[in-house]
């Protein structure tokens, strides 16, 4: 068993958007911040590869001593086939993984997708905190607010789109 700094374990919830659930709701004093209030980046960027539509792309600011990041968008596919994220790259980190966040027997679980988010035709996908999201390992400088952290999403069907995330507050604000 891995025994990890109550300090860490809050950061690591913030990153993820545990917005509601009963361990983001027992941390959030910890960091002082409020996490009820995260919201997309009012972003007017469309980037489009394929029949996708990629929109809204956001990171949050990491606090002091946070080990990881997470990062958010909106997918819409327009077209009649359906599509797959399947990976994601950046030079601000040395993995970004794909995750999930969901209720299962009353507790917050949070699980990497191996196998990517698919992307039905004529649907939308939205990567926000505390659902689906990216998760920013190994990161080589931490997050500050105002900064761009570009990234490349590898979709099965449509190929590769270079994406920048503005990063926002810690709150995602």
């Amino acid at each position: 068993m891995k025994i990890v700094r109550t300090s860490a374990l809050a950061a690591l919830l913030c990153a993820c958007g545990f917005a509601g659930s009963a361990a983001g709701q027992d941390h959030q004093h910890m960091q002082g911040m409020d996490m009820g209030s995260m919201s997309m980046a009012a972003d007017g960027d469309v980037v489009k590869v394929g029949d996708l539509e990629v929109s809204g792309g956001f990171a949050k600011a990491m606090l002091p001593g946070q080990p990881v990041g997470g990062g958010f968008f909106t997918v819409k596919n327009n077209g009649s086939t359906d599509d797959r994220l399947v990976s994601v790259t950046s030079s601000n980190a040395g993995a970004v993984q794909l995750h999930e966040m969901a209720m299962k027997d009353n507790v917050m679980k949070m699980r990497e997708l191996k196998d990517g988010i698919a992307v039905p035709a004529g649907q939308t996908v939205e990567l926000s905190p505390g659902n689906l999201h990216l998760m920013f390992q190994k990161v080589k400088t931490p997050f500050k607010q105002g900064d761009k952290i570009p990234v490349t999403l590898t979709f099965e069907k449509a190929g590769k789109i270079d994406l920048v995330l503005n990063v926002l507050s810690a709150q995602g604000k």
